[in-house]
């Protein structure tokens, strides 16, 4: 069918030109050379841009580069703002407390003490705490997850994957069993690693723009049937814990990775993805939901 055939090589270009944004924020990144990545006319790509993604391209750019700073700010306590500015892109400190100010409504330093206190005073509630520290106390919600966090060296993967925009939470589950699962069957991907990728902090960017990427390991020369994509999962080091648990138990332990582990660790995130992977041998109860999976967060010495 032609027209589908368009839209998902158009899909495809555009999702090329996106994970080249948030592996390059630290880099100028001109309209002429992310035209040329998504193998566009330069004259005609940002309103391509702009009709695609619902923002241009500058708004975009700029988005992206405060929501993954904010995270740093977050999840690297004792990292300078400075040093922060000019890994997303910001050539000074003043132009980006400028820029985080008008999208955060505080500088970036007030901001972090901000997120601080909050955590803090999370933390002081038993119901909140017990799923970051784990201490059972016979709900399931607040069961112990130990993640049992272990540094590792991951080789590159190619997976196929169909992406969900919006927010994350019970819809996810239904993406991969009402729509993931029926495709990698079509596509003969059934038991074979899976991986969930999460493109986006929930806490930061807002719910109707959250991207989750639901994919399947497969061969360099995959070519199948339907509106996928296809992408390559750095290699390197990972710090990785094994999770098991509910659905709404991933949140807190991501965050427990993020907010108790790394800041400690002597190691920082970099633009690589964070993700889920999904073993071939991975448990999945569905009478309670409990699942298991490996969270992984890339990470580079500090």
């Amino acid at each position: 069918m032609p027209s589908q055939d368009s839209r998902s090589e158009y899909a495809r270009r555009m999702h090329r030109v996106l994970e080249h944004i948030d592996r390059h924020l630290d880099e100028r990144l001109e309209l002429e050379s992310l035209a040329e990545v998504a193998n566009f006319s330069s004259f005609h790509f940002h309103r391509l841009f702009a009709a695609w993604m619902g923002e241009t391209l500058g708004e975009y750019l700029r988005r992206r580069r405060l929501e993954v700073a904010a995270l740093r700010l977050v999840a690297q306590p004792r990292l300078p703002v400075l040093q922060v500015a000019l890994g997303v892109g910001f050539g000074s400190a003043e132009a980006f407390a400028r820029a985080f100010k008008a999208r955060f409504g505080e500088t970036p330093t007030a901001w972090r003490s901000t997120q601080q206190r909050k955590r803090d005073q999370a933390e002081r509630k038993p119901d909140q705490a017990t799923a970051l520290r784990g201490t059972d106390d016979g709900n399931m919600k607040n069961t112990v997850i130990d993640l049992n966090v272990k540094l590792v060296d991951r080789q590159p993967v190619t997976i196929a994957y169909l992406r969900h925009v919006g927010p994350y939470g019970p819809g996810l589950a239904d993406f991969w069993t009402e729509t993931v699962a029926s495709w990698m069957a079509t596509n003969n991907l059934l038991g074979r690693p899976r991986y969930g990728i999460s493109q986006d902090d929930p806490g930061i960017t807002a719910p109707e723009k959250l991207r989750y990427d639901a994919g399947v390991e497969v061969p360099e020369d995959f070519s199948g049937s339907g509106s996928y994509m296809k992408t390559v999962i750095p290699g390197g080091k990972y710090a990785s814990g094994r999770f098991k648990g509910t659905g709404d138990q991933l949140a807190a332990s991501w965050e427990s990775m993020l907010r108790e582990w790394l800041p400690d660790s002597g190691m920082q995130l970099d633009a690589r993805p964070f993700f889920e992977y999904y073993p071939i041998d991975a448990s999945y109860d569905p009478q309670t939901g409990v699942f298991e999976c490996d969270i992984c967060i890339p990470v580079v010495a500090l």
